[in-house]
C-alpha cells in the first residue's frame, strides 16, 4: 500500500514538472490576441496602401518555433514589410504576435496558415 502511494506521488511529480516545462518553453503572451493584432496590422497597411493584400505576407507556418524566436530576439520586422505599423506597435502586442507566429509555427503541434 505505501509503495503504490509513493508511486503514484512519484508519477504526480514526474506530469506536473514535466507540464511546466512545456509550458515555459515559448513566449507567454496572448496568441488569440496577437492574431487578431497581426492582421490588423496588414489591414491598416494595406489600407495605407504600402501591401496590396489585407492578408498577412508571412504566415505562421512559413518559419519554425526557432527562427521565429530569433527573428523576434533580433527584432527584425522589415521582412514584414508595414514597417510604420510595426513602429507604433507596444512591447505588449509584439508580444502577443510573436506567441501566434511561435505557437502555430511550421514544426509546432499546430501549425497554421494566414487566410
Amino acid at each position: 500500500m505505501k509503495g503504490k502511494l509513493i508511486v503514484s506521488m512519484m508519477a504526480m511529480i514526474f506530469v506536473l514538472v514535466t507540464a511546466g516545462i512545456g509550458v515555459a518553453e515559448g513566449p507567454d503572451g496572448n496568441d488569440r490576441k496577437g492574431k487578431y493584432t497581426y492582421r490588423s496590422v496588414y489591414k491598416a497597411c494595406a489600407k495605407r496602401g504600402e501591401v496590396d493584400s489585407r492578408t498577412p505576407i508571412i504566415s505562421p507556418s512559413d518559419k519554425t518555433m526557432a527562427q521565429w524566436k530569433r527573428l523576434f530576439e533580433k527584432k527584425e520586422f522589415e521582412d514584414f514589410k508595414c514597417q510604420q505599423e510595426w513602429n507604433n506597435l507596444s512591447d505588449e502586442d509584439i508580444l502577443d504576435i510573436y506567441t501566434y507566429l511561435y505557437k502555430h509555427a511550421a514544426d509546432s503541434p499546430t501549425p497554421a496558415k494566414c487566410k
